[in-house]
């Protein structure tokens, strides 16, 4: 409902940007504060989105390496913050890397070998949307892997993440948290949607009869894999706009970049 209260300056100050304006109109009924929370977030999107662009030059400028995992249940919005954050940086210096099930071939190799295979070179971010965690949650879950494939995966992912870290590389891992209830609000609105069905694999559409076993696994990768070097960092996703930005500000906290100071004007 709108709402009756009184807006400030500072409101009215947003409402009349191009974009508040904008907001303000896409609805038949007017709703502020519906129309003022859409603005802020467009505005300070857009802002860190600039500082995303300073952050990767520095990254390029210095050869710096980087990799940001994505993890989190089905709908959780990982892909939608990983579009948000890479819409404006340099599309030559970074890559989305979302691997297919393993070949023939990939499945004969040691399990991280294809992870390997996408790591950066110098001056390159590397967004995993899903990465090795797979084996940690939604493989075990659905059967796509034995026992001892799980134990071996849970005894070597620290020491793989380490060797990682020790060659110089920034390792961020990031988890999309939702509900349940969240999480079968969004599936049913993917569904509606003919442009999105085909984001709704026969895994998905499991994910709500499995979620108790979804949690136990997490919670044991929570508990198995957050370590000082590489700690778990948990987002709570259940409203996109708000894990977005914050997962961009986290990435901006985590890599020590050089703000550039603007040039005094002549």
């Amino acid at each position: 409902m709108p709402s009756s209260r009184t807006l400030t300056d500072d409101d009215v100050a947003v409402l009349n940007t191009a974009t508040g304006l904008k907001m303000l109109l896409a609805e038949p009924k007017i709703d502020l504060e519906r129309a003022l929370r859409l603005t802020r977030y467009e505005l300070e999107l857009r802002a860190m989105q600039a500082q995303l662009v300073t952050m990767q030059e520095w990254i390029i400028r210095e050869g710096k390496r980087v990799v940001i995992l994505f993890e989190g249940r089905d709908a959780a919005g990982k892909g939608g913050a990983i579009r948000r954050i890479a819409a404006h940086i340099n599309p030559r210096h970074y890559r989305i890397v979302a691997l297919d099930k393993p070949t023939a071939e990939e499945r004969g190799q040691w399990y991280f070998q294809r992870y390997v295979n996408q790591l950066p070179k110098p001056g390159e971010i590397v967004f995993f949307d899903r990465s090795w965690y797979n084996r940690a949650v939604v493989e075990p879950v659905n059967g796509f892997c034995s026992d001892s494939e799980y134990v071996t995966f849970m005894t070597q992912v620290n020491g793989f993440e380490k060797m990682i870290v020790d060659s110089g590389t920034a390792l961020i891992k990031i988890y999309f948290s939702i509900s349940q209830e969240q999480q079968a609000v969004r599936f049913k609105a993917i569904k509606r949607d003919p442009r999105k069905r085909w984001k709704m694999t026969p895994v998905d559409e499991r994910a709500q009869e499995l979620w108790h076993e979804y949690t136990h696994y997490k919670e044991a990768m929570f508990e198995e894999t957050d370590t000082g070097v590489c700690p778990w960092i948990v987002l709570d996703a259940n409203r996109k706009s708000d894990a977005r930005l914050e997962a961009i500000r986290l990435l901006l906290s985590a890599i020590p970049y050089q703000h550039d100071e603007p040039e005094a004007a002549q």
